[in-house]
């Protein structure tokens, strides 16, 4: 995951301006290397991650036990549905790769606006979408598979309307054609 994701994460994150002292929320920590990049770019802030696998909580710890020793970084196991976090906490919350797998968007997506502080962030980030490049030979097989598997894999569109009905603002939305990549900011 981590090598795999580099070049997409850096993509996504170079939509959304990192301030030193934020504080960050990476959903679907998977094997950490989001928030270790979170954490060398605000680097006089602190990110937050959460995972629902047992096992990627445990990744992500080793991956980042420099700055877990040092109080920059926080992760626990949990749920995007059922966020643990008080109400406007939080500058910037990512997703790289994990939206396509929660288990009610609307819902969710309304647990982040929650937790995120006035004039926040949201960053969505996915290497395949409904509508995208990637619907061409080897990737045509792999996206059919993400269908069959009950995915959340949105449009653009789909994607706009997700962070509106959730009430965010000033939402753009952002395609890697030649990639088929997809990248979704919106602010509270």
């Amino acid at each position: 995951m981590n090598r795999h994701h580099s070049k997409l994460t850096d993509w996504g994150l170079g939509h959304v301006s990192i301030k030193l002292n934020d504080k960050i929320l990476d959903i679907g920590s998977g094997g950490g290397r989001t928030i270790n990049k979170l954490a060398a770019m605000a680097n006089a802030g602190k990110i937050y991650g959460i995972d629902y696998s047992e096992d990627s909580v445990a990744a992500t710890r080793r991956t980042n036990a420099r700055w877990i020793d040092i109080d920059r970084v926080e992760i626990q196991q949990g749920s995007v549905s059922h966020l643990p976090f008080g109400d406007k906490s939080f500058d910037l919350v990512t997703a790289v790769e994990t939206h396509l797998f929660w288990p009610d968007l609307p819902n969710d997506f309304r647990q982040i606006f929650r937790v995120l502080k006035p004039g926040g962030q949201l960053l969505i980030v996915a290497e395949i979408y409904k509508g995208g490049k990637h619907l061409e030979g080897v990737r045509k097989k792999i996206f059919d598979k993400h269908l069959s598997a009950n995915m959340n894999l949105l449009t653009p569109d789909e994607h706009r309307e997700l962070f509106a009905n959730a009430g965010f603002s000033n939402i753009q939305i952002f395609e890697e054609v030649d990639k088929g990549w997809v990248c979704g900011v919106g602010r509270k």
